[in-house]
């Protein structure tokens, strides 16, 4: 399976700490990250993996049948404190989560992700949990077809492809990728239409998969389950994502959150992180060149201390 795993180096150099340690790919898509993550494990280390989609799991399961340091689950990374029980470790020393979209998923019309092939408008990873995206779509409200589009996907022109949507679905039900991109060419100006298309389909595949709850949910657990010099360690995509992970670092590194009028401390907040990227790292211009899709990632750090 072809997917060029996004600042390789990057990612390793931060969250290899120990050699014989434990970590925790919440991510594991095609194994890119995992492989390079498990050349430079010793014998004794524990890489724990979890992706929803079947199709990364099972590609993975035979691509690392032969190595005992790997145990992968098919599930989200939200179910981490779970398999922390079931694994019976003492915690992590690394924890990464890649929140792309992978290569394949966007390559395979099957998958339904992109709008440049005609297929089933699902956009779910797991296609056992929730409803598909066209469910929605034929099914919500116009208000809260503009919402969702607006919230996730930051589209201004939201309100007028939701009015466009409810209009097409009275004569007949949306389906497809190719009828959701028809109906917003219908009401974009061609210039903008790319740029629109990406919003839109991000908004709908971040809403169906419950996205940026899962993300919060994954950071909370993963914190109090890093040994202390673990690492904690995301690399993110859009804006939304890298707003909640970098807020979630600031917030946990703060050893009060008293209001400022209050002249002494009385909410006994400890610090739980120490960010180790004050600012995102990005990819270099020479990565971007040879990996256009890494053009938009931010990689942020944290420790346990």
């Amino acid at each position: 399976m072809h997917h060029v795993p996004v600042m390789l180096d990057e990612v390793l150099d931060f969250l290899i700490v120990n050699s014989e340690g434990n970590y925790f790919d919440g991510t594991l898509g095609f194994g890119g990250h995992s492989s390079k993550i498990l050349q430079r494990l010793g014998n004794n280390a524990k890489l724990i993996a979890t992706d929803k989609d079947k199709d990364a799991f099972d590609f993975c399961k035979e691509k690392f049948s032969r190595d005992k340091r790997i145990t992968i689950y098919n599930t989200s990374f939200t179910k981490i404190r779970t398999i922390y029980l079931l694994e019976n470790i003492d915690g992590f020393d690394g924890v990464f989560a890649d929140l792309g979209v992978s290569s394949y998923q966007f390559d395979n019309k099957d998958s339904g992700f992109t709008y440049r092939e005609e297929a089933i408008l699902d956009l779910r990873m797991d296609k056992t949990v929730g409803e598909p995206a066209y469910n929605f779509l034929n099914t919500a409200k116009e208000e809260e077809i503009a919402n969702v589009l607006f919230q996730f996907g930051e589209e201004r022109k939201s309100r007028r492809i939701a009015k466009r949507i409810v209009l097409e679905r009275a004569t007949a039900s949306i389906k497809t990728t190719t009828q959701l991109k028809e109906l917003v060419e219908a009401v974009i100006y061609k210039q903008h239409l790319n740029k629109t298309l990406s919003r839109v389909f991000q908004a709908l595949r971040i809403y169906v998969n419950n996205e940026l709850d899962e993300l919060k949910d994954f950071l909370n657990q993963t914190v109090k389950l890093l040994k202390t010099g673990g690492r904690i360690v995301i690399l993110s995509y859009h804006s939304l994502e890298d707003r909640i992970v970098k807020e979630f670092f600031k917030h946990e590194a703060l050893s009060c959150v008293c209001p400022p009028e209050i002249p002494v401390c009385v909410c006994n907040k400890e610090s739980s992180l120490k960010i180790l990227t004050r600012k995102p790292v990005l990819p270099s211009e020479e990565e971007i060149k040879s990996n256009p899709r890494a053009r938009s990632a931010k990689l942020r750090v944290a420790e346990k201390i």
